[in-house]
């Protein structure tokens, strides 16, 4: 005889009913069948399958570790640390899945089929939701810092065929490896973005200066889980992209610069080999001039290539 009893008791209650569970003999071995046994036939069948493995590898990893109470104080302290770190410009919680791989992980998997597709990667912790809207050949750097460079490209779909107009939204850290958001008053708001629409043939190119590798903030509580875990904090220099084409999935991508440091130990396992583009030199002056660009400046070519939807 099973130690655990449940007993499901439907009661009518006005316009809808209440669903009561009682429980007897909660125990190591039956709680998380309690807990399963809770969610009442209504529920949605994905959640359902969702928070029943959770509640089942969250039960587990309790038992497995042997979890004191003092620890679970300390991990809900933990958690409610890392939501009073967010705001409109911070997702504190986003960089602490970001560390964990999770973001990675969901990325790799969400992406998995779609084959020749360029590969995904994370949103990051310094997206915002409204890049100024810029004009392709323009620049994106305000502050006039930094290595100059120019990035080309072309947004194609798996076969092959251009795809005419679609959007690329593009934002960065500067040479000294800070986002706008982070240093208000120094940088201009907007500055390292632009929202860009690629021309009837999918081509694109932008203004920019060469990104630097930094740091990902350790000043809240996922810096501390950096720090206990002996982990550093720094990111390979990169740029990111979301790009939208009609017909095709969106892409999260970035395109990270060779030969930057940390390009073999992104602290969030975002660096990808396919993502990795050398940040040459320009080798025609006349095509410096074309692009409005120093003669010394770098030129980086990222082909972004779309899923159709299924």
């Amino acid at each position: 005889m099973t130690e655990f009893t449940v007993t499901r008791v439907w009661q009518a209650t006005g316009g809808g009913r209440r669903f009561l569970v009682m429980a007897t003999d909660f125990t190591e071995e039956t709680a998380a069948d309690a807990v399963i046994e809770s969610f009442a036939p209504s529920t949605d069948p994905r959640l359902r399958e969702i928070l029943t493995s959770l509640v089942r590898h969250l039960h587990g990893f309790a038992r497995d570790v042997e979890l004191t109470i003092g620890e679970w104080e300390y991990a809900i302290d933990f958690l409610t640390r890392t939501g009073q770190k967010c705001d409109d410009k911070r997702q504190e919680f986003i960089l602490l899945s970001d560390v964990l791989g999770l973001s990675m992980l969901t990325e790799t998997i969400t992406n998995r089929k779609f084959g020749v597709a360029t590969e995904s990667t994370v949103l990051g912790p310094f997206h915002v939701v409204e890049s100024p809207v810029k004009e392709l050949g323009d620049s994106i750097d305000a502050v006039g810092t930094g290595t100059p460079c120019v990035v080309t490209g072309r947004v194609v779909s798996t076969d092959g065929t251009p795809l005419p107009h679609a959007t690329l939204d593009v934002w960065q850290a500067n040479d000294e490896g800070f986002y706008d958001v982070q240093q208000p008053g120094v940088q201009e708001e907007g500055n390292g973005r632009g929202l860009f629409t690629a021309d009837g043939k999918g081509e694109f190119w932008f203004r920019t200066i060469v990104p630097r590798y930094y740091p990902i903030p350790t000043d809240g509580p996922v810096g501390s889980l950096l720090k206990a875990t002996g982990r550093h904090s720094f990111r390979p220099a990169h740029i990111h992209f979301i790009v939208q084409a009609a017909g095709h999935r969106d892409l999260t991508t970035h395109m990270f610069v060779a030969g930057s440091e940390y390009i073999e130990s992104d602290t969030v396992f975002a660096a990808k080999r396919s993502l990795i583009v050398d940040f040459g030199p320009i080798e025609d002056p006349a095509q410096a001039e074309k692009w409005n660009v120093p003669a010394d400046a770098r030129h980086a070519h990222f082909d972004i290539v779309m899923s159709p939807e299924a």
